[in-house]
């Protein structure tokens, strides 16, 4: 979700999720197959998940907005990223202290709070499967997200992104899958998208990407919506996946896809996650 102005998606492949099993040759998991990285955020309420295992992003104006001219700070706080007490890691986006003073990109202060937890340096995915079963807020102004960057050591876009979901705003019941890579970024980003039954704040959905040598492939609920292989690619085709690539989890506010948020957005607007799990091999 980086320096993006809208996300039109070059190819789009939509239909209504029937829970139907997973078509073969994916790269799910195999029956009794066990992850060689999983969290399942249990511990008390109102604690931080692991420090061994995640990091969390501070700020807003030095970040440049995250590149999308978002209007949320994005702290440390237990009232924006800490487990629920049932099992889930709770993200919320919540408007700002009136008192707070915390420096935004676009404007003199941040508006909002939310939190924006990554894996970088502790744990990627090189080939294999990442499942995230989550419930994502939906409403006005609003974009979680649930995405991957390359471990690569390049600037991005060079760096490589693959966006696991994403529900922007006004599209409750649409979850969009994204790659970005040096030559197809922003709104060339190449990708697909799938509909829900309901919007995606009703209830939880496993959200998945199986990242195999020179294919990759979106999923929800177990049904693939998109495969991205090196021939969708413009030229000169630069395909920039076959590295160890970190996860990421946020809720973002406002900025150039979503818009402003109103008086109808939710707050606290919360990502629920009940697990992630990384299948085949990586680095941790």
């Amino acid at each position: 979700m980086n320096r993006r102005t809208r996300l039109a998606l070059a190819l789009a492949l939509g239909g209504l999720l029937c829970g139907c099993a997973s078509a073969p040759g994916t790269g799910s998991p195999a029956a009794g197959e066990k992850p060689f990285w999983q969290a399942e955020f249990d511990g008390a309420a109102a604690t931080r998940p692991p420090e061994r295992w995640w990091n969390t992003d501070i700020g807003n104006r030095d970040a440049e907005g995250w590149g999308n001219n978002e209007l949320q700070y994005y702290t440390d706080d237990v009232a924006n990223s800490a487990l629920d007490g049932a099992g889930h890691l709770s993200i919320s986006a919540r408007p700002a202290p009136t008192d707070s003073e915390l420096p935004c990109y676009t404007q003199e202060f941040c508006t909002w709070t939310s939190a924006r937890l990554t894996t970088g340096g502790k744990v990627a995915l090189t080939h294999g499967r990442v499942e995230i079963r989550a419930k994502l807020p939906t409403g006005t102004g609003l974009l979680p997200a649930i995405w991957m960057l390359g471990d690569n050591g390049v600037e991005w876009p060079g760096q490589g992104e693959i966006d696991i979901c994403e529900v922007v705003g006004g599209e409750p019941r649409t979850v969009y899958g994204t790659a970005h890579g040096p030559t197809y970024f922003n709104e060339d980003g190449i990708g697909g998208s799938a509909t829900l039954p309901a919007d995606a704040s009703q209830a939880f959905h496993t959200y998945a990407v199986d990242k195999q040598p020179r294919r990759i492939t979106w999923s929800v609920d177990g049904k693939p919506y998109f495969t991205l292989t090196p021939s969708k690619l413009p030229a000169p085709r630069d395909w920039v996946f076959e590295q160890d690539m970190h996860l990421l989890l946020n809720v973002a506010v406002g900025g150039d896809w979503p818009g402003p948020p109103d008086t109808s957005t939710p707050s606290p607007a919360t990502m629920a996650v009940d697990y992630v799990r990384f299948y085949g091999t990586g680095r941790m």
